[in-house]
């Protein structure tokens, strides 16, 4: 016994509590161990575990896996861990760690439902006496780790689907602007849900055609890109035209941000002519905002053209609307669906 408590007469009074609690109830029971479930994720590259999982791999006095082509296996066994392939039961497993050992039990891909629900199930009996059952995320999914399992998805699709194998860049930009204008539409709406998904189909989109790009013959003078060709793109671009995040420069204000964005893209592109990259396929009344707005940032002073007819007077009231700063398309917008909402009142529909 430790001097110091034993000197302690309330130390020494819980001291021989519990030297009699011992006695009466015979010998110390025997240590009962340790399971460990070490998940990993699929998402980072094999071998690339945590510090603690290392060291409890290392230590542990059985290491076992289900799987035998389990990603992780080769990278283990180099490191001179001993990894046994076996799928015990529950009971089995308990069994394993009497004597107060420690086994670890890595987790396959699709995960051990059958062990996991039967550990639980002899806890729960109260006529077994449990190891410590323990959870290691050895491995975590970083943000956007779910755009890895978009990328395979749509890579198998594209391989074994007979109408998503013969899809053109052509072909599927009718979708695109169509799901566009659908994102929209739930960000209009305020719905959430119908946000999150309308922001996936158009993610599918953009993941769509980098699929079918990989697959550009040379022949023909396409040269073929992927989509992580897609996202070191815009990275760079983003990283260039924010040197107030990643550089020495100062932005206060979001005009300060639009004034870096404008001087860095003029840059960039090199145009000719303030008009140079203004899509012209876009809806009327937004083709004439955006070229009010090249218009007003280049400084010069060019009145709409006159003439007679009602789509001189929209250009006249969307280059009026943008310069007060209002998108003249989805003010038109807005404004057809309350129309719409009067139609369906007259009709005695209401907000069905």
């Amino acid at each position: 016994m430790n001097p110091e408590k034993a000197a302690n007469p309330e130390n020494a009074e819980h001291a021989a509590d519990a030297e009699n609690a011992a006695d009466a109830s015979g010998p110390a029971a025997a240590p009962t161990g340790r399971v460990v479930l070490l998940t990993t994720s699929h998402r980072v590259a094999p071998g690339l575990l945590s510090w603690s999982a290392w060291q409890l791999l290392h230590a542990a006095d059985d290491v076992l896996c289900a799987d035998a082509a389990h990603p992780q296996l080769p990278y283990l066994r180099e490191a001179g861990v001993e990894v046994r392939e076996a799928a015990p039961s529950a009971h089995e497993l308990v069994d394993a760690c009497a004597g107060g050992r420690t086994v670890v039990v890595v987790a396959t891909a699709e995960g051990d439902r059958r062990l996991t629900d039967g550990l639980a199930t002899l806890a729960g009996s109260g006529r077994v006496a449990m190891p410590d059952l323990e959870l290691l995320p050895a491995s975590y999914d970083l943000p956007g780790a779910r755009l890895l399992d978009l990328v395979q998805v749509m890579d198998r699709i594209r391989r074994e689907c007979p109408w998503s194998s013969r899809q053109t860049h052509k072909g599927l930009a009718k979708y695109a602007i169509e799901e566009a204008y659908e994102l929209v539409e739930a960000i209009e709406d305020g719905d959430r849900d119908e946000l999150r998904e309308e922001l996936g189909d158009v993610l599918l989109q953009v993941v769509f055609h980098a699929r079918i790009a990989e697959e550009a013959s040379g022949e023909e003078g396409d040269e073929a890109f992927s989509v992580d060709d897609v996202a070191g793109g815009i990275v760079e671009k983003l990283i260039h035209r924010h040197p107030h995040v990643f550089g020495d420069d100062t932005a206060l204000t979001p005009e300060d941000v639009k004034e870096h964005w404008l001087r860095t893209k003029a840059v960039e592109k090199q145009r000719e002519s303030v008009t140079d990259g203004v899509p012209v396929g876009q809806p009327g009344l937004a083709l004439a905002a955006k070229l009010g707005s090249r218009v007003r940032t280049a400084g010069l002073d060019v009145p709409a053209p006159g003439g007679e007819g009602i789509g001189y007077e929209l250009l006249a009231l969307a280059l009026r609307a943008e310069a007060d700063g209002v998108d003249p398309e989805a003010a038109l917008r807005a404004a057809a669906r309350a129309y719409r909402d009067a139609i369906r009142a007259a009709e005695g529909l209401g907000d069905q």
